[in-house]
């Protein structure tokens, strides 16, 4: 416990608490800019289980801004969640680390709520995956700590199913941010605080000091120096299909997409039913003269002018555009 001894010290959490905080197990959905933030400060805080689940790979623009990476890993074309489980074991080999590489709409990510999680933190980086997140943990009976952010402009708050509102009853409420970091950029001090408002919220879930647990909205913009905290307890919504009296779960029952434009981002992702075999297939794309770079977990070729990435679970991602039409072609004419 002497590693923890400065964050024992804080009273609100104590040696009871530290105990607390070693037995829970945390799920990170996304480990990009937000998720790498607060998978490093839970992993240090001591975190008993850390379950972490991206389906992306290092790229040198996340260099900027997502701490746990470094150039060998945007080098190697290393998924995040790899990546990321290797630097954190690093940090701190006492804590449970598990990572999968894949969708949140894949059947495992069910899986893990089912197993029992104590805490999710929102790493991602669009409302769909935002409302899958919602009801499996209004399902689930699990908080979850939303948080966004884009330039200099953040915002985040603690969801506790039965106490109050949900993501589906907010989300008509919360401040316009249609921006992404790929049109306007983003400062990593942004990231930071949003980063802690969430880390803070989980530390105090994990201790289950409910009291503590902040009941508003936090919004801030850091270069126009704003900070507010709203209210919002009053939207809780009794006829929300996802906390309301008579739960259906939409996002549990609508069908999966196989194709789909990856929010801010000119991306199609593609997902296939079965796995591929990289080695296999980067002998075949070398054959017809394209360089490729492969690993483990994916394989990186360049096709007819757009950056193309193969993960062995059977996702492609296909950078340089967003016609849905393209990317399907493209994908038929090479991997069909």
């Amino acid at each position: 416990m002497e590693r923890y001894s400065r964050q024992i010290l804080f009273s609100p959490i104590g040696e009871e608490g530290q105990k607390k905080i070693r037995s829970k197990h945390v799920l990170i959905v996304g480990v990009g800019a937000l998720g790498s933030a607060t998978a490093e400060l839970l992993t240090r805080a001591g975190v008993g289980k850390l379950t972490i689940v991206d389906r992306d790979y290092v790229d040198w623009t996340n260099l900027q801004r997502q701490t746990l990476y470094c150039e060998q890993d945007a080098e190697s074309g290393l998924p995040k969640a790899i990546a990321a489980k290797q630097r954190l074991e690093a940090i701190n080999h006492d804590v449970e680390i598990r990572a999968f590489v894949m969708d949140a709409d894949d059947e495992p990510f069910v899986s893990i709520f089912e197993q029992g999680v104590d805490v999710v933190i929102d790493g991602t980086d669009n409302f769909e995956t935002r409302f899958l997140i919602n009801d499996l943990a209004q399902k689930y009976n699990v908080p979850w700590i939303y948080g966004a952010c884009v330039g200099s402009y953040g915002l985040s708050f603690a969801m506790i199913p039965g106490k109050t509102p949900c993501f589906r009853c907010l989300v008509h409420h919360l401040p316009s941010y249609h921006m992404t970091c790929d049109n306007i950029g983003i400062i990593a001090p942004t990231v930071q605080m949003v980063a802690s408002y969430q880390t803070a919220e989980a530390l105090k879930i994990l201790v289950e000091d409910e009291r503590a647990i902040r009941d508003s909205l936090v919004v801030f913009d850091l270069w126009k120096n704003e900070h507010r905290f709203l209210k919002v307890n009053k939207l809780k919504n009794k006829q929300c299909p996802s906390c309301g009296e008579h739960r259906s779960y939409p996002s549990l029952q609508e069908p999966k997409a196989k194709m789909a434009v990856l929010c801010g981002r000119e991306t199609v992702q593609i997902r296939h039913p079965h796995s591929f075999d990289l080695k296999e297939m980067a002998q075949q794309i070398k054959a017809s003269g394209q360089k490729v770079q492969y690993n483990d977990y994916l394989m990186i070729t360049e096709l007819e002018g757009h950056r193309t990435v193969l993960f062995a679970d059977g996702r492609m991602l296909i950078h340089g555009t967003k016609d849905l039409m393209d990317a399907r072609s493209l994908y038929q004419k090479y991997f069909a």
